[in-house]
C-alpha cells in the first residue's frame, strides 16, 4: 500500500520556533492558527479516512484544533507540532466513533454506509507533498477511493487508526503506539488483524494503478461518453458504457441497483419529459466523476442535483455511487448554472 507520506523525520529546529512556543502557551491565538492551519487539509482527509464522511471529518479537525488550543501547554512549535495535531486528531475520531456506534460488519454495497460521502480531488491536492519526497503523489488512489474507505467501516476503530497511521500514514510502530496510548506489541497486533480483514475484502490492485492520480484512458473516455449520453438524454447510450452487470448506489438512501434492466427505470425516469441536464466533469476520491445540474421544463436555470462517481473495469462502467448537491461547493461548483 502506498503512503500519504512518510514517518516526521527530525528537522533542525529554527530560530523563531522557541519565541512561538512561549507565545502559543501565552495565548497568541494568531501565532497558534498561523503554525496549525497549514495542516488542516492532511487532518482533514485523516478525519475523513477514520469516519468516512466530508462533512463530519470537517467537524472533527474544528474540534481537533478546539483541544490543541486548550492543551497548548504541550504545544511544540519543531517537528512535533504535527504528530502532536495527528495524535489530537486521531482521539478526536476514536471519541467520535465510539459515540456513533455504528460500526458495520458486512459491506456488500455502498448502501450500507449512508453516512459515506466523495471527496474533492482540488482538495486534496492542497495537502502538501513532504521535502524528502517532493514529486510523490501525496493523497494516493489506492488510499482514498470508495472501495478503500467503504473497507475501512468494517474495522475497531484502534484497528482501523492503527493500520491508517501505519500502512497510509507510514508511521513507525513506536509512534503508532505512542499516539493510540498502547505498546508497541498491541499496536502491531491492532495492525495484524486489521491487516488481515482488509486483505481478505479487498480486490488485488496493479501496482501502477496504485501509484498514480491520473485518470486512465478508459476512464477518461468513458466519463465523456457518460456525460455527451446525459446531456442529450439518450436512454441507449447512457447504457451503451455500462457493464451489464452495473451497481448504482446513492447513499444515504438504502436502494441498490444491480444490472442494466434495474438501470434502464432510472434513466427513464431522468431522461423522460422535457426537462434537460448538463454536467461538468470533476473529480472525486482520485475517480472520475460528474456534477449534473437539471432544468426542469419551463425554468431559466440549471439548479445543482447530483454528483455520479464511476468506477471503471474492463472497458466500461462498473459502478455509479450518486450523492446529493450538498458538496457542490466544496467540489468548486456553483449552485446554478445559466
Amino acid at each position: 500500500m502506498t503512503t500519504m507520506s512518510p514517518d516526521p523525520q527530525p528537522t533542525a529546529p529554527r530560530v523563531e520556533d522557541a519565541a512561538v512556543v512561549i507565545a502559543v502557551r501565552s495565548g497568541d491565538e494568531a501565532a497558534f492558527g498561523r503554525l496549525t492551519e497549514r495542516h488542516r487539509r492532511e487532518l482533514h482527509v485523516h478525519c475523513y479516512r477514520m469516519l468516512g464522511s466530508f462533512d463530519e471529518a470537517e467537524d472533527l479537525v474544528q474540534e481537533t484544533f478546539l483541544r490543541a488550543w486548550r492543551g497548548r501547554a504541550g504545544f511544540d512549535a519543531g517537528p512535533g507540532l504535527r504528530p502532536w495535531l495527528y495524535r489530537i486528531a486521531t482521539n478526536a475520531c476514536l471519541d467520535a466513533l465510539r459515540r456513533r456506534s455504528r460500526r458495520v460488519t458486512t459491506v456488500d454495497s455502498f448502501a450500507e454506509l449512508p453516512w459515506l460521502q466523495p471527496y474533492p480531488d482540488r482538495l486534496l491536492d492542497e495537502v502538501a507533498p513532504s521535502e524528502e519526497e517532493p514529486d510523490a503523489v501525496v493523497v494516493s488512489r489506492e488510499t482514498i477511493e470508495l472501495a478503500f474507505l467503504a473497507l475501512i467501516q468494517l474495522l475497531p476503530a484502534r484497528q482501523r487508526a492503527a493500520v491508517i497511521l501505519r500502512d497510509v500514514l507510514g508511521w513507525s510502530a513506536k509512534e503508532t503506539a505512542e499516539l493510540l496510548g498502547t505498546t508497541v506489541a498491541a499496536a502491531n497486533s491492532a495492525l495484524q488483524r486489521a491487516r488481515a480483514t482488509l486483505d481478505e475484502r479487498a480486490p488485488r490492485r496493479e501496482a501502477a494503478a496504485a501509484t498514480t492520480d491520473e485518470l486512465s484512458e478508459d476512464e477518461r473516455t468513458l466519463l465523456a461518453a457518460f456525460i455527451d449520453a446525459h446531456e442529450r438524454s439518450d436512454a441507449a447510450a447512457a447504457a451503451a458504457v455500462a457493464r451489464e452487470d452495473i451497481r448504482i448506489t446513492m447513499p444515504p438512501y438504502p436502494m441498490v441497483y444491480d444490472g442494466i434492466a434495474a438501470m434502464a427505470p432510472l434513466l427513464e425516469r431522468a431522461f423522460g419529459g422535457d426537462d434537460e441536464w448538463r454536467l461538468i466533469p470533476i473529480r472525486a476520491n482520485r475517480m472520475p466523476a460528474a456534477a449534473s445540474y437539471h432544468r426542469a421544463a419551463g425554468e431559466t436555470e440549471f439548479r445543482a442535483f447530483k454528483i455520479d462517481v464511476l468506477r471503471v473495469e474492463d472497458g466500461a462502467i462498473a459502478e455509479i455511487t450518486t450523492f446529493g448537491a450538498g458538496l457542490f461547493p466544496a467540489f468548486g461548483l456553483a449552485p446554478t448554472l445559466p
